[in-house]
């Protein structure tokens, strides 16, 4: 599988979602650079922007499965993972697999349960492992998680823990659809171009099998990034450890994350080589949700992203 390969399923993917996603290109981009990348995605947003369609529709899309959890307070962490139960025919016990053996997760409102159901993920995140009873399952190599949120200032959310939110390669934003957007849904609305009917009746095609995406990713890894620009990279990330206004700044899994990110934007772009354009692109996705700003420079109103950009605008971009 060569580098054109790679170009027409991107391309093929970002045209097939967005039959059913209306007006979030942006968003669909970065959620195929998780995907193509094997990472994670953090994906923010008021209920009602299309945030569990997104994920249902990408795994049609990929060829994938899909599983859904709807997080809650009192939701367990056998809720999610399973559990072994006894079999009085057999007379031994048995394990009944949980959700999280899938290969696209979609983890609805993940900031509604408490920390230790939310912890339950850390293994089938980091190492695409899952224990029962002290037994080790292996996930899928597709297995990424879409972890949906609403903003914390809404009521009955609790944060998410900090080795947990470090896991996540990308914050996506789900926004409200513009004007025309909305007005385009509305017309579709109860029609059979309405996003959930086409979804339904087949009208979308997947691009390619979940087999093949493995062999994707590794084209990922082949596009070009000068020695350069991963200085310029890591100087970014290390810079959000000094600067005067945040308490705590991104560690070497943003750089890795950012480094990823930065070759997969390139790829969607249709290029085999990162510009320094690529970086400033992922910084803020990649960067927000792993900093935490000093508590008064929060009272000021100053955003994580700001702070990112302040930091882009003061290192020098290598020619």
């Amino acid at each position: 599988m060569n580098n054109e390969r790679l170009k027409e399923v991107l391309a093929a993917a970002r045209h097939e979602t967005a039959k059913v996603i209306i007006g979030q290109h942006d968003v669909i981009e970065k959620a195929l650079i998780c995907i193509f990348t094997g990472n994670h995605a953090l994906i923010e947003g008021v209920p009602g922007v299309a945030k569990t369609l997104l994920v249902r529709t990408l795994a049609h899309v990929l060829g994938c499965d899909f599983a859904r959890i709807q997080f809650t307070p009192d939701l367990m962490p056998a809720d999610i993972t399973g559990t072994s139960v006894f079999n009085l025919q057999r007379n031994e016990f048995s394990v009944v697999k949980g959700p999280v053996f899938t290969s696209f997760l979609l983890a609805d409102e993940i900031n509604r349960a408490p920390a230790k159901t939310q912890s339950a993920l850390l293994q089938a995140m980091q190492e695409r492992l899952v224990t029962i009873d002290r037994e080790t399952h292996t996930l899928s190599p597709n297995f990424t998680v879409f972890a949906t949120q609403n903003p914390i200032e809404y009521e009955g959310t609790y944060p998410l823990p900090e080795a947990q939110k470090d896991r996540f390669m990308l914050k996506i934003t789900m926004r409200a659809p513009g004007r025309d957007e909305e007005l385009t849904l509305a017309t579709r609305t109860m029609t059979k171009e309405s996003p959930e009917a086409m979804l339904a009746s087949g009208a979308i095609q997947a691009v390619i099998k979940a087999d093949d995406l493995v062999a994707l990713r590794e084209q990922i890894g082949a596009v070009v990034m000068r020695e350069e620009l991963v200085a310029y990279l890591v100087d970014i990330v290390r810079a959000t450890r000094q600067h005067e206004s945040i308490l705590v700044g991104a560690g070497p899994r943003a750089t890795q994350s950012l480094m990823m990110a930065s070759r997969a934007y390139a790829a969607m772009s249709g290029r085999d080589f990162v510009t320094p354009d690529d970086i400033k692109s992922m910084a803020v996705p990649v960067l927000e949700h792993r900093i935490i700003l000093r508590p008064e420079f929060e009272i000021e109103g100053l955003s994580v992203a700001e702070v990112i950009q302040q930091i882009l605008e003061q290192i020098a971009v290598p020619r």
